[in-house]
């Protein structure tokens, strides 16, 4: 690692021109590296104005077209068009005058991933003692994918127990469990964290406790064999159908390491969780009212299950794509500020009605590829780099839990402490220009305040998501630097839209998440109109051109549940104090 960390350093020190980099004989002492305070006002660099005028909604719409298109074929993670669509990023950032990042002159870090298909899955049927039983269907009522990377999976009668929120978390004084041993137990959980006191789990703000993957991680900790989330619309922020789209077919996982895992995980919609509560002779509702105490102990339903699952496993190389503008302050060079939009899709996968089978990710996440590859370039036009390095990076696999952006931090390729802030770009605006801008996550970050000060540039204000169940800051790539302590941020378009009766905007986009979202209907349209997207592609330079020129940097706010990790990650930079013996 101290080795690593001097070669990362030297790299960034030196010039991005193509031949070999020549050793630095000097490094920035640790300590004196990374200054966090509110800004005061933005330093932007000198030119910043006309390579502003850069960011133009045809090059946009070129970039979307591409990369959205089928000679892609949905960026599938690990497939042929994925390596074509990974080998035209990396060419877009060598013409633009970006180093490669990684090791040996790479534009790619590989990122090895298990593929894990489970093979014709039956109709899944739970019993009681009695001989009642109730049984669902695959994709119509329930979800299945496998816990373990191994080709079969076997559990047999084991019992359905309700677990509530599934969540252990010291901090709020909270414990679903209570050293019941679950071991070989099928639990069956509610996709949430508590909301209703202001006081608990954030309110209404859905935290990394109520995301579907912190659910099976906290069963497979329980040594369950198994676990079921319980579906509804509200509680998941979008409907079956993108539960469907999203764990049908082949899922990708990173390669599994000595962490406790479940045998098998799934969803089960509401109506049958409803049915299967019933089979045991209780009220679903009753259990859920239950479960909002402290006081909540697992409740044995009386039913079991058995589950057989032929997996298919495979081993697919899939890579995060990135390029470095070196910084021009000798002194803050060795700083980075991270630009990142993932670029993988679903690949081709089920048709839709008219038998269209590339799931082509225009909105998701082409525009946000888009808008990043804008912002790299109106970075490279400036007469003089900003302080900082600016680091674009397209991260891979982001839709299976954001596994290409948590394999980049935690590979060490670079020290946490050394990134000022990430800025992430997901999704998009193709409705035209809004006065308001959306952060997820508002409150976590003096990103926030930064971005307050960008936008009114623009007459812009900015404000918190209205779905603050849906848990969006902890659903797409920001999630992996923030948990490596480093401040992000994600943020666009609102939905006050110029020129539009009230409501009109969340109706656009409530009806893309019902009709388009992983579904082979999210492909560029004529209807589209990129004013918007333009200006936040703009925002998000402006945003990244102060930070990446600031004297001081972002951190989080008090009492934020990364801020001690943060403080940590600087503390170890501090202590290494490398040298360039």
């Amino acid at each position: 690692m101290r080795t690593l960390f001097i070669t990362l350093i030297a790299l960034l020190l030196t010039g991005c021109d193509t031949p070999a980099p020549e050793p630095v004989t000097e490094t920035v002492e640790p300590e004196t590296a990374v200054e966090e305070s509110s800004p005061g006002g933005l330093a932007l660099p000198a030119g910043f104005d006309d390579a502003e005028q850069t960011i133009q909604a045809g090059n946009l719409l070129a970039d979307v077209s591409k990369i959205a298109g089928d000679e892609f074929e949905g960026r599938g993670a690990g497939s042929e068009g994925d390596r074509k669509a990974r080998a035209h990023l990396a060419g877009r950032l060598a013409e633009m005058g970006y180093a490669p990042f990684f090791a040996d002159g790479s534009y790619e870090q590989s990122v090895e991933i298990v593929g894990l298909t489970v093979k014709d899955p039956t109709d899944l049927q739970f019993s009681t003692a009695d001989g009642a039983s109730v049984s669902y269907s695959f994709g119509d009522e329930y979800m299945i994918m496998a816990g373990m990377q191994e080709p079969g999976i076997s559990v047999k009668d084991a019992e359905v127990v309700f677990a509530g929120y599934g969540i252990q978390a010291p901090e709020e004084n909270w414990d679903d469990f209570k050293d019941v041993d679950l071991t070989g137990k099928i639990l069956l959980l509610l996709n949430d964290d508590p909301d209703w006191d202001p006081e608990l789990f954030g309110g209404d703000r859905k935290l990394s406790y109520g995301r579907w993957d912190y659910k099976y991680a906290s069963a497979a900790r329980q040594g369950a064999a198994g676990a079921i989330i319980i579906h509804t619309t509200e509680s998941a922020g979008y409907p079956w159908q993108v539960v469907r789209a999203s764990n049908i077919g082949e899922q990708f996982e990173l390669k599994a390491g000595d962490e406790a895992r479940t045998m098998f995980n799934g969803w089960l919609s509401w109506e049958g969780s409803n049915e299967l509560a019933a089979l045991g002779g209780f009220q679903l509702e009753e259990l859920i009212e239950s479960a909002r105490s402290r006081e909540f102990r697992p409740v044995p339903l009386g039913v079991t299950a058995s589950v057989d699952l032929a997996v298919e496993v495979t081993s697919k190389s899939t890579a995060n794509v990135g390029g470095i503008l070196r910084g021009s302050d000798p002194a803050l060079a060795s700083q980075v500020l991270v630009l990142s939009a993932h670029h993988d899709h679903f690949g081709i996968g089920e048709p839709d009605e008219t038998g269209d089978t590339i799931y082509n990710g225009a909105l998701d996440n082409g525009v946000a590829i888009a808008e990043t590859l804008a912002i790299a370039g109106a970075f490279a036009t400036l007469p003089e780099p900003p302080r900082r390095s600016i680091l674009v990076l397209f991260p891979a696999v982001e839709e299976q839990g954001s596994l290409g952006s948590r394999y980049f931090a935690n590979s060490g390729v670079i020290h946490p402490g050394l990134l000022v802030a990430n800025i992430n770009i997901e999704l998009g605006n193709v409705w035209g220009r809004t006065r308001d801008v959306i952060v997820y996550g508002l409150g976590k970050s003096e990103l926030d305040d930064w971005l307050t000060e960008a936008a009114k540039a623009q007459n812009r204000s900015i404000r918190g998501e209205q779905d603050v169940k849906a848990g969006w800051f902890y659903r797409s790539d920001q999630i992996s630097f923030a948990r490596a302590g480093v401040p992000a941020i994600w943020f666009k378009s609102g939905v006050d839209f110029i020129g539009r009766e009230p409501g009109w905007g969340e109706q656009q986009y409530a009806d893309w998440i019902k009709y388009k979202y992983h579904t082979p209907g999210d492909e560029v349209e004529d209807s589209w109109n990129l004013d918007g997207l333009t200006e936040d592609a703009r925002l998000a330079f402006r945003l990244a051109a102060a930070v990446a020129n600031a004297d001081v940097t972002p951190t989080w706010y008090a009492g934020d549940e990364f801020e001690a990790v943060r403080k940590a990650s600087l503390q170890d930079l501090k202590d290494k104090k490398p040298s360039m013996d």
